[in-house]
């Protein structure tokens, strides 16, 4: 089966994090993604995120490798920009000479700051991003800050938006629209929008700035995790009422006094306590079987090489075997069965084919290739 984005062709000019990501979702659901790499990029061997694209190496301070570019981008869709804002603009390729080549083109540019604002030109990772939204003060305990991975802002704040932006655009440009957009995709705003429940716990009054001290940053008994007696963990979630008594009655804690209310924030220490007592008294393991079947919201804290094995994952083919190992299969799926993993990333492996396609002679190609 085709993906629903089959025949729209994409342009990726290479980058890091974010923008990968988001050319692999749009690979991934049936688009085309051609690869223009560049040197001097940190590379993962084997990162699935590089799956599902035709690859060709082009040098875009040269005249002849920019003019290939264009052309690509007059046969093309879509186009994601990883470049610092004005990067594109300062070679001549900026969205205005882009678009009066292609009018229809959607251009994502995805930035850590954006095009505009006082921080536009700095430099910046995940965490500078997520740490100016106010999120990352929100997360970890109670003394500072956690580092909760490169997730929040530069994929769901910034890959996932701008996969989503650019199939919201391409989307528009298919009803009818006779120009594409310029998306300004910043990793600084996606962070923000993602914490949009915060943000609205915090305007009603029900979310405090200390850490460990509210419903879902570990502060509440009944949504964090515990330690077993191997030392493993368990990931406990029971919010709803149904859910925590039915957690309660299989820890033995159900009719204790000290949780006649889980509502009672001075009775939250005391009550993690008890928790946190009774969980470590038994192995993992232990715990695993007693919550097997039961609708108590609780799971097993998993490592990766777990992961890859447990049987929900095995039984939905959850994960596949990439090029050095099992990787995330695509998501979200249209059915049952799994999509099959795309082949690996071959970096540059395509360049001749992609000019010639585009009408370059061996004598242009050769040169393009060779700058």
């Amino acid at each position: 089966m085709t993906g629903p984005l089959s025949g729209l062709r994409i342009i990726e000019l290479a980058g890091l994090g974010p923008g990968p990501f988001a050319a692999m979702m749009l690979a991934d659901h049936g688009a085309e993604v051609i690869r223009i790499e560049r040197e001097g990029l940190i590379s993962v061997p084997g990162d699935p995120m590089l799956r599902g694209r035709r690859s060709i190496a082009l040098d875009l301070k040269w005249e002849h490798c920019r003019t290939a570019f264009t052309r690509l981008v007059e046969s093309a869709d879509g186009l994601i920009d990883p470049f610092r804002p004005g990067k594109l603009e300062a070679l001549g390729l900026g969205p205005d000479r882009l678009q009066s080549l292609n009018p229809r083109l959607v251009i994502g540019r995805i930035s850590g700051w954006g095009q505009y604002g006082p921080r536009r030109d700095e430099a910046g990772h995940d965490i500078n991003y997520l740490a100016l939204s106010g999120l990352l003060d929100a997360i970890g305990p109670a003394d500072r800050p956690a580092v909760p991975l490169n997730l929040v802002a530069d994929y769901a704040g910034g890959g996932m938006m701008l996969a989503f932006s650019m199939a919201a655009c391409l989307r528009e440009m298919a009803a009818g629209a006779d120009k594409g957009r310029v998306i300004d995709c910043a990793m600084s705003d996606g962070a923000a929008l993602v914490g949009s429940l915060m943000f609205a716990l915090r305007n009603a009054g029900q979310w405090t700035h200390a850490r460990e001290a509210n419903l879902l940053d570990g502060g509440a008994p009944i949504y964090g995790c515990y330690r077993c007696a191997d030392g493993r963990f368990l990931a406990l979630g029971a919010i709803e009422p149904q859910f925590h008594r039915e957690f309660l009655t299989l820890v033995g804690l159900v009719d204790d006094p000290r949780f006649a209310s889980l509502l009672d924030r001075n009775q939250w220490p005391v009550q993690r306590a008890a928790i946190a007592a009774a969980i470590e008294a038994k192995p993992l393991d232990h715990w695993t079987a007693i919550f097997e079947g039961s609708d108590v919201c609780v799971t097993p804290v998993l490592a990766l090489d777990e992961a890859v094995r447990d049987p929900h994952h095995v039984a939905r083919g959850s994960f596949a075997e990439g090029a050095l190992g099992p990787v995330p299969a695509p998501a979200p799926r249209y059915g049952p069965e799994p999509a099959p993993l795309a082949p690996p990333h071959r970096p540059g492996a395509d360049g001749a084919a992609v000019l010639a396609e585009l009408g370059f002679d061996e004598e242009e190609i050769e040169a393009m290739l060779s700058p």
